[in-house]
Formats: structure tokens, sequence, C-alpha cells
């Protein structure tokens, strides 16, 4: 993904508001986060089974991050922040990837893969409340009617979970609060001209959150017992590192350049739905009929925001 200069960034978002199609490379990305990053909720599932939390992110941020920087210097991206930037910088990346990242790793220790991804994908209500108010991005009829219809679908998915919800609250807090970082987190990153490429915004984005995660991990937890780490354990933790973080994140964050946050909060709703199939195909978790309605409810709301002028609602 080639980085984005500031007036791209700006114009292009415009454009998004303005015409009757998102650019086609947003189009692209939104399929391929929808189901890498569904895949991703059993794949956490199981590497937290096998590696404690601090350890885990401890493990994905920094290899990934160092990653995505190899990659932004290969391709010759800009890497260098701004210095009036790393004021901003610093909380934005506390949300998106400090929070998200520890509150999901601990969340996924008191309930399912399945039902976190589910509680998760609330974070398209935070993102288009909060881009509403400090965005001053305008929400519209179809906003709303896709926001609700996202939210249905969400709830078709919960439907008889709820009793296990509750039998498990501090799981679900946690998961709540996660999805109320990554919604803050894609607003504050909307909110600013970062100058730098996405690639390279991405991998600083996991260094920097990874810091304070790696701080705890070094004085608090013991050395990790890799002994219990399986084959498919290192496998799960190696699609974790090079798919859903340092592809899907990347991809992401170019999705939030190019649309509006609300609109791309929204769009990560398949998310959850191929984290609850993956999950029972691979995980054994149960599935319904449930799952089919929200699909359909789900791929309404983003025909809404996706498919037809912003303009026009």
């Amino acid at each position: 993904m080639a980085a984005a200069s500031t007036s791209e960034q700006t114009g292009t978002s415009e454009q998004a508001g303005r015409t009757a199609s998102v650019p086609p490379l947003a189009l692209v990305l939104i399929a391929a986060i929808s189901i890498l990053w569904g895949l991703n909720w059993p794949a956490m599932k199981f590497v937290v089974g096998e590696l404690d939390p601090w350890t885990f992110r401890a493990v994905s941020l920094f290899a990934a991050g160092s990653t995505l920087l190899v990659l932004a210097r290969l391709t010759g991206e800009p890497m260098r922040l701004e210095r009036r930037l790393w004021l901003p910088f610093i909380p934005v990346t506390a949300l998106a990837v400090t929070g998200w990242h520890m509150l999901t790793a601990y969340g996924l220790g008191f309930i399912g893969g399945g039902r976190a991804a589910i509680i998760a994908f609330t974070m398209p209500i935070w993102a288009m409340v909060l881009g509403a108010i400090f965005l001053h991005e305008r929400i519209g009829v179809r906003g709303f009617c896709a926001l609700a219809l996202g939210m249905s679908g969400i709830g078709a998915l919960i439907g008889a979970e709820l009793l296990r919800l509750g039998a498990a609250p501090l799981g679900t807090l946690l998961i709540l609060a996660a999805a109320f970082c990554w919604g803050a987190g894609t607003v504050g990153i909307k909110a600013y001209e970062w100058r730098i490429g996405t690639i390279a915004l991405s991998g600083w984005m996991f260094l920097i959150g990874g810091v304070p995660i790696l701080a705890v991990w070094a004085a608090t937890v013991a050395p990790p017992d890799l002994s219990r780490l399986t084959v498919p354990g290192v496998a799960a933790l190696g699609y974790v590192i090079f798919v859903a973080m340092v592809f899907c994140f990347t991809a992401f964050l170019r999705i939030v350049r190019l649309l509006p946050a609300g609109v791309a909060a929204i769009s990560t709703l398949v998310i959850p739905v191929v984290g609850v199939i993956s999950s029972s195909v691979l995980l054994h978790e149960p599935i319904g009929y449930n799952e089919i309605l929200a699909l359909v409810l789900v791929l309404g709301a983003l025909s809404l925001v996706l498919l037809k002028p912003r303009g026009g609602r």
C-alpha cells in the first residue's frame, strides 16, 4: 500500500462524501479485512490458550511493528513523524493499539472468540458518535439507518447468548472497553494529517503502543513457558502477527484515510459474522440461523454507506 500524501488524504475523503461510489481501493480492502480479521478471532482465542496475554501482545506488537517499518523502508515511504504530531500521536496510539490489544487479549480469557467479536464490533457506535462530535461528520438519515441495521445484526448474533454474556461480566466489560478504545482511536487517526506513509504509521503505532505493554510484561510476568506452544499455536501466532496486524491493521488505516471515520467503522461490521462462523468451524463454538440474519442485516448496512452517495442521505 503506497503512502498517501496530505492532499490525497483530504481530497479522497471529501470525494468519498460527494460522489456516488467509494474508491475501489477502499472496497477491496474492506472485503479483505472482513474475511482476514474475522478469522483472527479464533486465532487469537487459540493463542491465549497457550501464551499469557502480556507475552502474546508484547511479542506480536513488536514483531508486527518491526516488520512494518522494514517494509516502509524497503518501499521508500516517508517514515519520520513531525515533532508537533507526537503529542496527539501518543494518546491516539494508546487508544487504538495499547488499549485495544490488551483489553481484547484479557477479554478472550473469559469469553469465546465468536462472542468477543460480537461485542467488539459495537465499535461503530463509538466511532460514529465521536466522529460527529469531534470531526463534525454528518451522520444523516442513511448513516443512522446503516448503524441501526448493523447493530441489529450484532444483536441477532448475541441473541440467546445474552445469558452467557451476563455469566461472564468481566470479559464482556473488557471487550466493550476495547471497542470504545478502537472507536476513539479511529476518530483520532482521522483527525490528523500524519504526513507519513500508511505502512510506517502502522509500524510506529505498534512499536510505541507496545512500549507500556513491554514494560509491564518485563516487570511483572515470569518468563513464558514456551514448551506449551504447539505447532498450531505457533501458526495461529504467525497469522495474528503477519496477517491480522501487518496487513489488516495497515489496510484499515488506509480505509480510515480514504473514508469518513463513521463510514470506515461501519464497513467493519462483516468481521464479527466471519468471526462467529470461523469460531464455530475452528473452535466448535455454536452457530445457528441468527448468523444468516446477521449477515443480511450487516450487508444491508454496508450497502447504505458504501454503494450510494452520502450527499443524498
